[in-house]
């Protein structure tokens, strides 16, 4: 008789909502006091925004030619002193706010002459493809890190044109023979590379 009462009293115990039962164990309202609070129209302070990502900081465009710009000493070796500083050669007419040119004279008189210009990004390239120098294309050595180079001879006048990001260098060199102004080109170029190679 007691074995019996004590089943009853175990199935009476099992008649409310069974707790692993999905069904029946949400069907109770949830309490206020575990009630999910309201979401505030309040604007979200400044502190509590998501962080912006800074934008990438554009360099001056005169500085970037600048530091590609030829100084006395890469042209040392050439024994050249020097010149007036006017620009010459297929980018005399390129946006003067953005550009830098330095010359140097030889002791033989002849001209060595060298123009950065910086241009909107992505310009470069198609600035040095569609320039128009005078004279014959002539090969120079290729050069490792930049987009796009040409190079032209008008008698004893050599023009090499390199772009690179947003800069184009050009090297001009005016000497005795043609010979002789290409063999200066040549000889610059590793340095001229090397200046427009390290700007970003």
């Amino acid at each position: 008789m007691a074995l019996a009462a004590v089943a009853l009293v175990g199935l009476t115990g099992c008649d409310g909502p069974d707790p692993n039962n999905l069904e029946t164990y949400y069907d109770d309202p949830v309490p206020t006091s575990s009630a999910v609070p309201p979401v505030s129209d309040a604007p979200v302070s400044a502190a509590k925004a998501a962080p912006v990502t800074p934008s990438a900081v554009v360099p001056d465009p005169g500085r970037l030619a600048e530091r590609a710009l030829l100084s006395d000493t890469d042209v040392a070796e050439e024994g050249v002193q020097p010149g007036s500083g006017e620009a010459s050669g297929c980018l005399a007419d390129g946006p003067s706010a953005s550009s830098r040119t330095a010359t140097w004279r030889y002791p033989s008189g002849s001209v060595l002459s060298h123009r950065v210009v910086a241009y909107p990004d992505g310009t470069a390239a198609r600035v040095v493809a569609e320039a128009d120098c005078a004279g014959k294309t002539v090969t120079v050595p290729a050069q490792p890190g930049v987009e796009l180079q040409r190079a032209w001879c008008d008698g004893k006048t050599c023009t090499v044109l390199l772009a690179k990001g947003r800069l184009v260098s050009g090297l001009t060199v005016s000497a005795s023979t043609e010979a002789r102004a290409v063999d200066a080109a040549k000889r610059l170029l590793p340095a001229m590379t090397a200046k427009l190679t390290a700007q970003p």
